[in-house]
């Protein structure tokens, strides 16, 4: 059995002046030759193939095997910090810390952390140091400032929201007319799940840059306005209690603060009514809003208030009536000019 020489080609030292001193490939790239080897020499053709040099690091050969490792650790990392985060936000954070929200920024920050320390591993067991690093990512921030500006933007975003927390997963949000739920902060964006049950991608800066309308921040307790118009015919005091009823009998709005009713003002056909109440879940609103519609039907027909509609009277006038008083002034006309 003969294995082909494997030459190496010698590389400049590392400058700060030179990107290319960094990365340089061997001139004399050669695949041994399977023919060379017999069936038993199987393991021993693979591992010559692996040991093959692909070119050079800071005059470190990088071969086959050094470039699969290099990728097996970065996998491996990778579902290390997944598994340490679902770990951390499941079953050890939830006993020390009760904000949700805070519960996952930490258990992401530490998916985070463990990337970037896999990263930096990764590089160095193919043979990349710290500097080699510095002068590879100075070259590849001009290329980011140029053409990646956005997402530069974003992860910068997705940083500030992780830390400052203007949002929490779990949160009930409106962001650019989309209301719904966050249900994950990502470094780039953020995925809202609508009511309809529609996942959105929202990128993490308009979340920073623009209004944003946090429903749950701090306190899930809402105040809900419903407006019903009554008709001036009704007694008010009839109306004020079967209001105050129709909150008091629903099991979904709170007793303190306590609810309130106003006449806030006169429309064309009907008194303008409003019950206040408040309700201790803010994403129930919608349900909670539908519940007490319908019991104020309910509770206007028991106590024979009317909620009235616009109406409009139209009257019509035959043509002969309009021709006969038409004649008769033109008659009166006559006589008075006669006069």
């Amino acid at each position: 059995m003969s294995q082909l020489p494997i030459t190496n080609t010698q590389l400049d030292s590392l400058s700060a002046d030179s990107a290319g001193s960094i990365i340089s490939a061997d001139s004399a790239f050669q695949i041994p030759n399977p023919s060379d080897y017999t069936i038993s020499d199987t393991f021993q053709y693979i591992w010559d193939l692996l040991q093959v040099q692909l070119f050079s690091i800071q005059n470190n050969p990088v071969t086959f095997l050094k470039l699969i490792s290099f990728i097996i650790l970065l996998i491996g990392f990778s579902f290390l910090a997944s598994f340490i985060k679902r770990v951390l936000n499941n079953r050890i954070l939830p006993r020390f810390v009760n904000d949700s929200g805070l519960r996952y920024t930490l258990s992401r920050m530490s998916q985070y952390i463990i990337v970037v320390i896999g990263v930096f591993i990764s590089f160095q067991f193919l043979g990349i140091n710290m500097t080699g690093l510095a002068v590879i990512f100075g070259f590849l921030s001009v290329g980011i400032g140029f053409g990646l500006q956005n997402v530069t933007s974003n992860f910068i975003s997705g940083l500030i929201v992780l830390f400052e927390r203007p949002i929490s997963v779990g949160d009930r949000v409106s962001v650019s007319d989309i209301e719904g739920d966050i249900e994950e902060i990502n470094i780039r964006s953020t995925t809202v799940k609508t009511l309809d049950n529609i996942s959105i991608i929202v990128p993490n800066s308009e979340f920073v840059s623009r209004n944003v309308i946090n429903f749950s921040h701090g306190d899930t307790t809402y105040r809900l306005s419903i407006d019903v118009g009554v008709s001036y015919s009704s007694d008010l005091d009839k109306v004020l209690k079967a209001l105050n009823e129709v909150a008091e009998e629903s099991k979904d709005v709170l007793k303190n603060p306590k609810h309130d009713v106003h006449l806030r003002s006169f429309g064309d056909s009907s008194w303008d009514m409003k019950l206040l109440v408040w309700v201790p879940d803010v994403k129930k609103r919608y349900q909670v809003q539908n519940e007490l519609n319908q019991a104020i039907v309910r509770k206007f027909a028991e106590f024979e208030i009317e909620i009235p509609f616009p109406q409009r009277d139209l009257h019509v006038r035959s043509g002969l009536d309009i021709g006969e008083r038409e004649a008769k002034h033109g008659s009166e006309d006559s006589d008075t000019s006669e006069k």
